[in-house]
């Protein structure tokens, strides 16, 4: 049986999420600002600033799932006053359409911690964007009683098409083009990374779960940990290159961020760089019996898209 579903957002986590939906024949609606120029054949638009909760409310009208997958300016100013309203403008307009929300979100919100990360672990009230992000935690799980919520916590991504994350265009896509991979994070630190496509595929799980399995977290499961500098040498092999690298010094985060605004904003969650980020995916695996895709198999084919795109 088929059912419409709203994408608020059509970055690297909805656009593959629509697509996902509509190749298996849901009615499936777009809700962005302007219409993508790349909008997949069959997939509708509704035009959509999830700041503005009437157009909210129009965008769910008639959905029987939504799917919260914007993404806002990497600065907590934006962020500071964007994601609590976007999220209150949501759950209410999902308890007035009557439907379930699947929110795509991160794990900031747990702040520094020692131990793979767990969906039960208190929030945090240090950082900028880390108490915001807690903030919008506690804004869905007050509405729970009226609206069924599942959010799906993701550590950063990777993925084909993926340029705006540390394993993007300045990285992989550096090394397509034949020039050296640039971090603004340790290259040597062990820390888990999303698969966008896994991130899709979860999200239509939790789609397709019954509502006793909302009203909850859930971390994405990664493949095994490895360092970015692991990756990258990876992906390098794969153009049969050898992996030329530059990285910022950790020590080095905060005193950039006094002239570079996006080092302050990644030295606001420096917790996620100064150790081991692990991501404790186990609750999603045993639930759905979800494996996500090996580095082996999810590097290769982003090297090679940005490759195509040269």
């Amino acid at each position: 049986m088929t059912q419409r579903i709203t994408i608020f957002g059509y970055g690297a986590v909805g656009r593959p999420i629509a697509e996902r939906l509509a190749a298996r024949g849901d009615r499936v609606r777009v809700a962005t600002r302007t219409r993508p120029a790349d909008l997949q054949a069959g997939v509708e638009h509704q035009v959509c600033d999830v700041l503005n909760p009437a157009d909210v409310r129009r965008a769910l009208d008639g959905s029987a799932q939504a799917v919260l997958a914007v993404g806002f300016p990497y600065d907590a100013r934006v962020w500071r006053t964007a994601w609590p309203r976007t999220m209150h403008a949501v759950v209410e307009g999902c308890a007035e359409a009557g439907a379930r929300l699947v929110f795509i979100d991160n794990l900031y919100q747990l702040g520094p911690q020692t131990a793979p990360r767990t969906e039960d672990m208190p929030l945090t009230a240090g950082g900028e964007k880390p108490a915001i992000l807690a903030e919008v935690t506690r804004i869905w799980q007050g509405a729970r009683a009226r609206v069924p919520v599942a959010a799906l916590r993701c550590s950063d991504f990777y993925g084909p098409g993926v340029a705006n994350s540390h394993l993007g265009a300045f990285a992989f896509g550096a090394l397509a083009k034949g020039r050296p991979a640039q971090l603004l994070v340790p290259a040597d630190t062990a820390h888990d990374f999303a698969y966008v496509p896994d991130v899709a595929r979860a999200a239509l799980v939790l789609l397709d779960a019954p509502d006793a399995d909302f009203g909850q977290a859930w971390n994405v499961p990664c493949a095994p940990t490895r360092s970015p500098r692991a990756l990258l040498t990876m992906g390098a092999g794969v153009l049969g290159k050898r992996l030329r690298l530059w990285a910022v010094p950790f020590a080095m985060l905060r005193p950039l961020g006094l002239v570079y605004r996006f080092a302050r904003e990644v030295a606001d969650v420096g917790f996620t760089w100064d150790r081991a980020y692990v991501i404790d995916g186990g609750k999603f695996a045993r639930r759905f019996g979800f494996v996500p895709t090996p580095f082996e198999v999810g590097v290769p084919a982003t090297v090679r898209r940005f490759a195509e795109a040269r």
